[in-house]
Formats: structure tokens, C-alpha cells, sequence
């Protein structure tokens, strides 16, 4: 009797393990999704910013700007 019950409770924790391992897939995948997404927004500014920081000399405008 008490090793069906031990049997079952491992069945138990095994199953919930495997549940939880597939949520927290679930979630991983949801954040780099988001992720993702923001980049792709993101990145016509980043080139706009590094244009402006060509035009405005880059490392080189220190001498220019002090």
C-alpha cells in the first residue's frame, strides 16, 4: 500500500515538473518574442542616432567640442 502511494506521488511531481518545465518554455519564448519585437521597433532610431553621431565628427569631436 505504501509503495503505490510513493509511486503515485513521484508519478505526481514528475507530471508537474513536466508542466512546469512548459511554462517556463512558454514564458522564455514569450520574452525573447518581446524582445524580438522591441529591437525591430528600435532599430530605424539607432540608425538615425548613429548618423548623427557621424555627422557630428564621432570620437573625433572632442578636439571640436571641448
Amino acid at each position: 500500500m505504501k509503495i503505490q502511494k510513493a509511486a503515485r506521488a513521484v508519478e505526481e511531481t514528475e507530471r508537474t515538473l513536466w508542466t512546469g518545465r512548459r511554462v517556463l518554455v512558454a514564458q522564455a519564448a514569450v520574452l525573447v518574442g518581446l524582445t524580438l519585437l522591441l529591437l525591430v521597433k528600435e532599430v530605424p532610431g539607432m540608425v538615425r542616432e548613429i548618423k548623427i553621431y557621424r555627422m557630428t565628427g564621432g570620437r573625433r569631436a572632442l578636439r571640436r567640442y571641448p
